[in-house]
């Protein structure tokens, strides 16, 4: 079954931001990068530690590191279906456009009902498809820039 995205990020208070930079510190050194990350709470009940695994931690780290910067985080499962909005929030484009995308066939899409859905993984490829694009467009002018002398 496929799951569409609801979530709406928060943005975090400033007493989140100082957290979370307090806990990203101490984390992430801690970090393996294959082994499992084992959890302690301190509470009275002396509950076992916990582990999650060494994906899960760099996550999370990586969650701390964006809500230390203030930023709003949201989760998205790969196998995810966005609507249009979303999706077209993710490539930062008007709603608009992305419907000509998907017309286009440059973006995979199929239709619940009369609403379209596109799945997080073939927005995201797209995604990486235009900035790799764009990143050998803005190579190409500063080497043409190089061979000016501007």
């Amino acid at each position: 079954m496929s799951a569409t995205v609801h979530l709406t990020p928060f943005i975090p208070s400033e007493e989140d931001v100082k957290l979370a930079k307090e806990t990203k510190k101490i984390l992430a050194p801690r970090l393996s990068s294959t082994s499992p990350f084992d959890l302690r709470a301190i509470n009275p009940l002396k509950e076992p530690s916990i582990k999650i695994p060494a994906q899960a931690a760099h996550l999370l780290v990586q969650i701390l590191d964006e809500m230390s910067r203030g930023n709003a985080v949201k989760l998205i499962p790969v196998h995810a279906e966005l609507t249009t909005q979303e999706a077209a929030d993710l490539l930062n484009v008007s709603r608009p456009t992305l419907i000509r995308l998907l017309d286009e066939g440059k973006i995979e899409f199929h239709k619940v009902g009369t609403h379209r859905r596109v799945p997080f993984k073939s927005a995201l490829a797209y995604k990486r498809q235009i900035d790799t694009e764009r990143k050998a467009a803005l190579a190409e002018l500063a080497a043409y820039d190089q061979e000016l002398g501007i």
